[in-house]
């Protein structure tokens, strides 16, 4: 076995890094852990326990079945075991404490936001559509959580919860974009110009929804849906989110999209036929959808940028693992300068990415300029990282059904949902728009 890669010191070379520091002043030693570990002790004790349980749970369950999920034939059975699996582990029901989720009390001593991204970096590193598969559950969870009304917590996501803590998978999905708006519902001066498609006519008791939502992750397995819509004759302002029993008479799956990447979860088109909705199912309150549509968003796009680098840092691995296996003239390719400079360059990347996502997610209210960034820039960075891993690996990243030619594909797709990046890039502008007038010469 080899003691040192070519062009360094062995550990045990008096001058190396690791005898310098274990003879140094005692403030200056260290001991040699991997990035995770050093990353993970950074953490409270709680998140730090969650973080190791999430890895656990990724490796055993999820990576083992990352390329077969992949496959446009996928076995549909085998993601339902998964998803029982997840269920029975509490990944569909730990957004809440006990008793209405699996989720512990120390646990929501730290930001709700920052455990959901320790969770889909840790789930997407295995797998980004398996990651997404399992985590688009708690988007469409997110309006009744963040909606603060206990009754509904009790009355929709309690019975959800406990089936799932049983092994019985129930899940919610976010319906939003529809096929004639997309970023217009994701930012205001759009949508003020916006004539929306999804339409609720008062009736008896309630309302009725007609309209089509498009590209909606999960939507063909979801049992509930968190729905958006405009009143009748009514405008944006009048945007209510609706909860939707996925058995309701008049709802449909139109169709599930062939997607190139994170192929695992899908994007579906749903139709709302008179989908009737009783009054007690309004979540949030009447006309109060689309302050819980942003609010929904500043908390999702911070879990966004997480699946991005969750992406980014299985590439990074699989790279790893094959710059040490493969041989170059009898050397690793590891042992090449120019491979560990580029190995540096995406730790790097990866870094700087978590320690953005992680700042941004230690605030209890994500505010939209943070989130917003967050989402942008790691999205736009893990496809680099991926394109970096695909140059490492040469011809060999080209070949289909290897980590790493998925990653590059899954990668595309995080600068597009939860808002394009171009649209998070206005909304950080959006959120600091009165600091610029402010410095307006009069």
């Amino acid at each position: 076995m080899n003691e040192n890669l070519l062009g360094h010191l062995p550990a045990h070379h008096p001058l190396s890094i690791r005898q310098a520091t274990q003879s140094a002043i005692f403030l200056a030693s260290y001991q040699p852990l991997s990035m995770w570990e050093q990353d993970t002790l950074a953490l409270p004790r709680v998140l730090r326990s969650y973080r190791c349980k999430l890895r656990a749970f990724s490796r055993e369950h999820l990576q083992p079945r990352a390329l077969a999920a992949d496959s446009l034939t996928h076995d549909n059975a085998d993601l339902e075991t998964l998803l029982s699996t997840a269920a029975s582990a509490g990944l569909l029901s730990d957004s809440l404490p006990g008793p209405f989720g699996s989720g512990s009390f120390s646990l929501f001593s730290q930001p709700l936001q920052f455990a959901t991204c320790l969770k889909m970096e840790e789930l997407c590193t295995a797998c980004g559509g398996l990651g997404l598969a399992i985590g688009a559950h708690s988007l469409g969870t997110a309006p009744i959580v963040l909606s603060g009304r206990v009754r509904d917590l009790f009355r929709l996501l309690l019975p959800a919860y406990r089936r799932s803590k049983s092994g019985k998978p129930t899940l919610f999905a976010f319906a939003l974009t529809e096929p004639s708006a997309g970023s217009d519902m994701e930012e205001g001066h759009g949508a003020a110009k916006l004539r929306p498609g999804t339409v609720a006519r008062r009736v008896n008791g309630g309302y009725s929804l007609t309209g089509r939502k498009v590209f909606i992750s999960g939507g063909d397995r979801a049992d509930a849906l968190s729905v958006f819509s405009a009143l009748e004759g009514e405008g944006m302002e009048s945007w209510t989110c609706f909860y939707v029993d996925a058995k309701s008479p008049g709802f449909k799956v139109v169709r599930s999209e062939l997607k190139m990447g994170q192929r695992a979860s899908s994007a579906t088109e749903l139709e709302f036929d008179g989908v009737f909705v009783p009054d007690r199912h309004i979540i949030g309150g009447l006309r109060k959808g689309w302050a819980l549509n942003r609010v929904t968003l500043n908390f999702s796009r911070l879990p966004t940028a997480s699946i991005a680098l969750g992406i980014a840092r299985g590439a990074l691995e699989a790279a790893v693992d094959f710059a040490c296996r493969e041989r170059l003239g009898r050397r690793p390719l590891i042992d090449y300068q120019e491979v560990q400079l580029a190995v540096v360059q995406m730790i790097a990347e990866t870094s700087a990415m978590r320690a953005l996502i992680w700042q941004s997610a230690a605030r209890f209210t994500p505010t939209q300029s943070k989130a917003s960034l967050a989402k942008f820039h790691c999205s736009d960075r893990a496809v680099e990282v991926c394109n970096q891993a695909m140059d490492l690996l040469g011809n060999h990243g080209f070949l289909q059904r290897n980590r790493v030619e998925k990653a590059f594909r899954d990668a595309r797709l995080t600068q597009i949902y939860e808002g394009t990046n171009d649209i998070n890039r206005l909304a950080v502008i959006e959120d600091l728009q009165e600091q610029f007038i402010a410095r307006m010469a009069p």
